[in-house]
């Protein structure tokens, strides 16, 4: 019998099983495929904020941005440089590995091949290297990922918006201080060129449909071979509820991934840390009760909540756009005082500041008109 159960080994579910191992609870780790960090289904570009949040060392870095290139449909890309570290590009293979060693070093059992088959009340059947077995526990954490199967188990809904994701690693020599963006490549999110030194690069797009043909044109002629290639999901929008029976759920089990920027790692891993507070309180007063399991939702809500409801404001409002309202929204960024204001307030993970900033300008306000309508009003004061 353990205190507590976690279901997955990325970034969210071992910062959770650290944390609850560190608060005194027997737990134990449950991940469904035999090699932590793989396979790998991530851009790998973590602010600065994000990469502290998961508490280690500096072995996952592969290189380090302090800006960004935004490419408009023809002309000139606006340039945002700060010219200091804004953001690490990291092997998330080593960063998983190293957040699950963290885990058990603090207490915390693992099972990799293992995966919640079921749930009976407070007993998960698990199926895997030891066969099937029975594993009792006072409180579930679920972080197994974009499609949850605990979270469909306990019909606590979808994310509202699904994303195919493709990203290739290839031969291209790029600026190693800026990641590229390019809204035109996916019309309903948004493609990507990370720079990872040694004249390699990562580049991928989210979106709907057959995103192979856009990855060629991302790609076009500039890249000298492709040395890896991976897909995978991205889920925005959070679940209706992040709690049931004895259960919470955590980072993109629930739909926590930032719809501003697909990134999943700050949010899971915030939201793994009050899900353990939450389950530390319950096993101490051994009180797992509806209103006592609300407190999770309540402690993300206030941490982060307000981010991701913009976050999802501002990507419906972005599918709506034409390719001449984007470019024009570029254009007007390109203003010397608004790159101020974007370098003093923009933050990857919170970004509702720099919204409300830039929102009230009237250059802005004349290119962004359709971002203003319906709810994202409600964010600018």
């Amino acid at each position: 019998m353990y205190d507590v159960v976690v279901a997955g080994a990325g970034p969210a579910g071992s910062a959770a099983a650290r944390a609850c191992a560190e608060a005194g609870l027997r737990t134990l780790c449950i991940e469904e495929h035999g090699t932590i960090g793989h396979p790998i289904q991530c851009a790998g570009l973590l602010s600065l904020g994000a990469f502290a949040e998961c508490r280690v060392s500096t072995r996952p870095v592969i290189a380090t941005v302090t800006g960004a290139r935004f490419f408009p449909s023809a002309g000139e890309p606006l340039v945002i440089d700060a010219g200091v570290p804004k953001a690490h590009v990291v092997d998330r293979g080593i960063l998983d590995r190293e957040m699950a060693g963290a885990a058990a070093r603090a207490g915390a059992e693992f099972r990799l091949k293992t995966s919640v088959v079921s749930l009976r009340g407070n007993t998960a059947v698990t199926k895997g290297v030891r066969g099937r077995e029975e594993v009792g526990f006072s409180l579930l954490i679920a972080a197994d990922g974009v499609r949850s199967s605990i979270a469909r188990m306990l019909g606590l809904g979808r994310p509202a918006c699904l994303l195919g994701g493709l990203q290739a690693e290839v031969l291209l020599p790029t600026d190693p201080r800026l990641v590229e963006v390019h809204p035109h490549a996916s019309p309903t999110f948004f493609g990507w060129v990370i720079p990872l030194g040694n004249g390699r690069a990562r580049v991928g797009l989210c979106g709907g449909g057959d995103l192979r043909p856009r990855l060629a044109g991302l790609l076009g002629t500039r890249g000298g071979g492709i040395l890896d290639l991976v897909s995978g999901a991205l889920p925005l929008g959070v679940l209706p509820r992040t709690y049931g029976p004895r259960t919470l759920v955590a980072g993109d089990a629930a739909g926590m991934a930032k719809p501003t920027s697909g990134g999943g790692v700050y949010t899971g891993v915030r939201a793994a840390r009050h899900a353990a507070t939450v389950a530390a309180d319950c096993c101490r007063r051994g009180s797992f009760r509806e209103r006592d399991l609300a407190r999770y939702e309540e402690l993300w809500k206030a941490d982060f909540g307000r981010e991701l409801a913009l976050g999802m404001a501002v990507l419906r409002a972005r599918q709506e756009l034409s390719a001449a309202e984007l470019d024009a929204i570029l254009s007007a960024l390109r203003d010397p005082e608004i790159v101020r204001e974007i370098l003093e307030a923009g933050d990857m993970d919170r970004p509702s500041t720099l919204f409300r900033r830039l929102v009230v300008r009237p250059r802005v306000i004349r290119a962004a008109g359709i971002l203003l309508r319906g709810g994202l009003r409600s964010f600018i004061t």
